[in-house]
């Protein structure tokens, strides 16, 4: 299984440099279109994205990950503020319940 990022140059930039491959996107529809063509890859099984990205494409991105077994995780961009997640609140939307 492999690993991807996707992302601003920065955050892209930064786990390259610890081996994981990434793609760089600065606009959130051209990243919601690399996660989608990254999910349809059977050897990938996860998918890193900034937060920055994925704040404005998140229903789009609840939806992919119930309808595909790679994992979309959404991790802090470089600069980013502390946000709490409610996980659980995730789960339900992903599992529609």
């Amino acid at each position: 299984m492999e690993i991807f990022t996707v992302g601003s140059k920065s955050f892209v930039t930064s786990f390259q440099l610890a081996g994981v491959p990434g793609i760089i996107s600065e606009t959130p529809q051209k990243a919601l279109d690399e996660i989608k063509r990254l999910t349809d890859d059977s050897n990938v099984g996860l998918i890193l994205v900034s937060d920055d990205i994925t704040k404005s494409i998140d229903d789009e991105l609840t939806a992919l990950r119930a309808e595909k077994d790679t994992l979309v995780f959404s991790l802090p961009s470089i600069g980013s503020e502390k946000t709490e997640v409610d996980y659980r609140a995730m789960l339900k939307k992903i599992l529609g319940v």
